[in-house]
């Protein structure tokens, strides 16, 4: 995995300072593969990429500080005191965070991928009331996803698939808003619970079924395909997404892996470097996509 090498400069400890009142050097935290985050004075400093900009970062944080508003493991932004959730340096997006310990879950123990789809239906219940308007920016998952075929993914192209993805959206009309990158390591575990919910980027209004069928993919197995047990975890827990047949689930899937095709070339195209063992994920990833064709 290629993470940012963003750094936390003395422009942005003094930003942060200023806005937040929050001081010191910075600690950085794993993980990032777009935004860097830094743990300062018990709290976490994000820095976004250049070019995002704050209409974006404040929709997404008001769908974050929504689902916190009843959700305890939803982690939401802190207001400056002027009252925002960002503030720009250098072109960058600046937000800060409450710090939670935890690690990132074993996707691996079923108890710990129940957990996560049990959470998952708590977050869309919580989430089923916000209306946070039109998004600024379309997200990068909605590209494809009522049927207009995507550009950055040509290779891809399956007309079957998008005749259906128009139809399901035809018939399915609840949307409310969604993480957007539900997955492991975007949640924390603590003595065995899941405590907290992360990176709100991502976060746009859509069909629930699509989250869920996403989610099984990630937290089952990546290789045999999405987990049938995290889908029925997730109904038990009375989540908002519909049943899905072997066929809905199946299409929802190959469209994130869709885009997690355009996404791998789009790093690509900006300079990443993936090593042997991304090439390899990707390979497999393209493989299941066509592998789980109806």
């Amino acid at each position: 995995m290629i993470y940012v090498m963003t750094p936390l400069t003395r422009e942005v400890r003094e930003a942060v300072a200023l806005a937040w009142g929050v001081t010191g050097d910075g600690e950085r935290l794993h993980g990032g593969e777009e935004s860097a985050a830094y743990r300062l004075d018990g709290h976490v400093i994000r820095v976004g990429p250049v070019g995002r900009g704050v209409a974006e970062a404040e929709w997404c944080h008001a769908v974050a500080r929504h689902a916190a508003a009843d959700l305890p493991e939803a982690v939401a932004p802190l207001a400056t005191f002027e009252g925002a959730t960002v503030v720009v340096v250098s072109g960058r997006p600046v937000s800060c965070w409450p710090y939670v310990e935890g690690g990132w879950p074993d996707s691996d123990v079923p108890a710990q991928r129940e957990a996560g789809a049990r959470l998952l239906a708590r977050l869309h219940r919580s989430l089923s009331g916000c209306r946070p308007g039109p998004r600024p920016v379309a997200a990068f998952q909605e590209s494809g996803l009522y049927g207009a075929p995507p550009q950055d993914a040509a290779e891809l192209d399956d007309p079957g698939l998008d005749r259906w993805l128009a139809d399901f959206h035809a018939r399915h009309a609840v949307r409310h808003p969604l993480h957007g990158d539900y997955y492991t390591g975007n949640t924390l575990a603590r003595d065995g619970r899941i405590v907290a919910v992360l990176d709100w980027d991502e976060t746009f209004v859509g069909a629930p079924e699509l989250e869920l069928a996403a989610a099984a993919l990630e937290w089952g197995d990546d290789v045999a395909g999405p987990s049938k047990e995290f889908v029925a975890a997730y109904h038990e827990e009375g989540g908002t997404a519909g049943h899905l047949d072997e066929e809905s689930l199946a299409q929802l899937v190959r469209h994130k892996l869709r885009r997690e095709y355009a996404y791998f070339h789009k790093a690509a195209r900006a300079g990443v470097a993936h090593d042997e063992e991304d090439l390899e994920y990707h390979r497999a990833r393209v493989e299941l996509f066509h592998r789980l064709r109806p």
